[in-house]
C-alpha cells in the first residue's frame, strides 16, 4: 500500500515537471487547430508549428490574396461595374447590385470585414479580365511569394474546386507579405468601413467579422476569417505588442479565437524583439581602408528568447581591398556582408556597403592630386 502510494507521488511529479518543460511546441495542448503556425513578421521567424505543412482547404482567407492583387493593380481607386455572375455567387455576401458602380477599393473592405463572394468575384473580373485570368494571376503572385504548397482555383476559398488548397505556413507567408502593403494594412484592421448604397437611402455599414480585432483581443492588429462546411473554420490574425509584430495561422479550428489569443500570449511572454545590429556606420573596423567607410542600410532585429540571446554571433566578413580602388577611388557599393548566428545557424544576412565620395569631395581630390602631380614634375596631359 505504501508502495502503490509513493509510485502515484513519484509519478505526480513527473508529469508536474514534463509540464512545465520548455518547447517550441509547449503551447500545442491549448491548440484545436488541426494546421497552425506562428510566424514573427520582420525576421520571418517560426515560433510555433503544428501540421504547419499540411495541404488542406482554406476557405475564404483566400480571399487575402484577392485583396492584395487588387491594391496592387494599379486600379484601386477606379470605379468597376458589378456583373450578373458576381451578383449571383453563392455564400457570404455584401449584396451588391447588378450593374451598379463601385470603387474597387471599395470592394475590398467588402470582401475583407465582411467576406464577400460576391465582391470576390467583381475583384477577379475587374482585374484579371475574367475569373479564370484572376486565377493566373493568383497563382503566379504565389509563386512570386515562395507559397510553394499552394493552388489557387477561385478568388473566394468556397468548396467548388477540388484542387483549391494551401497549409498554414504558405497563409503565413501571403500574410507577411500583404502586412507590407500599407492599403492592405488599413483596410484589414478596419473595425468598421461605411459606403453608400446604390439604390437605397441608408448607407451600407460592414463590421469586420474578425471578432479578435473588434472585441477579443487588444493587441491585434488585423486578419481574415473563414469557414467552409469542408474545410471547416480557418483563421488568419495579426498582433503587435512591444515592437513584436506576430502573424497567427490555423485551419480546420474549432476554437480558433482562443488558439490565436494562447499563441499570443505565449510568444509575447517569452521573446523580445532583440537589436542584433544598428542601421548606419559599422564601428570597429580594423583595416584602415575601409575605417569610417561603412554602413548597413537596416536595423536587424529578431525574436529571441532571454536564454537564447547568449547564443547569437555576429560576423561580418570583407572583400580583401583592391589597389585599383585605392588608386581610382572607384569602390563598389557592396563590400562585404554581415552574418548573424545563432547556435551555428544562419538567421540574417545583410549587405556592407562603402561610403561612396561626393561629386564635391571628388573635386577636391582630384585638384589636390594634380598639384601634387604638378609641383613632382610630372607631365597632367598628354
Amino acid at each position: 500500500m505504501k508502495r502503490s502510494k509513493k509510485s502515484i507521488i513519484y509519478l505526480f511529479i513527473v508529469l508536474l515537471c514534463l509540464s512545465g518543460w520548455p518547447s517550441t511546441s509547449s503551447a500545442a495542448g491549448s491548440v484545436s487547430a488541426h494546421s497552425a503556425i506562428l510566424m514573427e513578421q520582420k525576421s520571418g521567424r517560426v515560433l510555433y508549428a503544428k501540421n504547419a505543412d499540411q495541404v488542406s482547404r482554406i476557405a475564404s482567407i483566400t480571399k487575402i490574396m484577392t485583396a492584395i492583387l487588387a491594391i496592387e493593380s494599379g486600379k484601386i481607386n477606379k470605379t468597376v461595374t458589378v456583373s450578373h455572375s458576381a451578383v449571383g455567387v453563392e455564400g457570404s455576401s455584401v449584396y451588391l447590385v447588378e450593374g451598379e458602380k463601385i470603387k474597387l477599393k471599395d470592394l475590398v473592405y467588402g470582401l475583407m470585414l465582411r467576406s464577400g463572394n460576391d465582391a470576390a468575384v467583381a475583384i477577379a473580373e475587374a482585374v484579371g479580365g475574367s475569373e479564370d485570368g484572376f486565377v493566373y494571376l493568383m497563382n503566379k503572385k504565389a509563386e512570386e511569394i515562395g507559397m510553394t504548397n499552394t493552388t489557387f482555383q477561385n478568388p473566394h476559398g468556397l468548396d467548388d474546386h477540388e484542387n483549391h488548397r494551401s497549409t498554414a505556413h504558405d497563409m503565413a507567408l501571403l500574410m507577411r507579405y500583404a502586412m507590407n502593403n500599407k492599403i492592405f494594412k488599413e483596410i484589414s484592421g478596419t473595425k468598421v468601413y461605411r459606403m453608400k448604397h446604390p439604390e437605397e437611402k441608408w448607407d451600407r455599414v460592414w463590421k469586420n467579422k474578425n471578432k479578435l480585432l473588434t472585441t477579443l483581443y487588444a493587441y491585434c492588429t488585423g486578419g481574415k476569417t473563414g469557414y467552409t462546411k469542408l474545410a471547416k473554420r480557418t483563421l488568419v490574425t495579426t498582433a503587435t505588442k512591444d515592437g513584436m509584430d506576430l502573424i497567427a495561422v490555423t485551419i480546420n479550428a474549432p476554437d480558433d479565437w482562443n488558439d490565436h489569443i494562447s499563441m499570443y500570449e505565449n510568444a509575447f511572454d517569452k521573446y523580445d524583439m532583440t537589436s542584433l545590429a544598428a542601421k548606419g556606420e559599422l564601428a570597429d573596423i580594423k583595416d584602415s581602408f575601409y575605417k569610417d567607410q561603412l554602413y548597413i542600410k537596416r536595423n536587424v532585429v529578431y525574436p529571441l528568447t532571454k536564454k537564447e540571446q547568449s547564443s547569437v554571433e555576429v560576423k561580418t566578413t570583407l572583400i580583401q581591398p583592391k589597389k585599383q580602388w585605392k588608386e581610382t577611388g572607384e569602390v563598389p557599393n557592396v563590400v562585404g556582408k554581415l552574418d548573424i548566428y545563432r547556435s551555428g545557424e544562419t538567421i540574417d544576412s545583410v549587405p556592407i556597403y562603402f561610403e561612396k565620395q561626393s561629386e564635391q569631395q571628388k573635386g577636391f581630390f582630384d585638384k589636390v592630386k594634380r598639384l601634387m602631380l604638378i609641383q613632382s614634375g610630372a607631365k597632367t596631359d598628354g
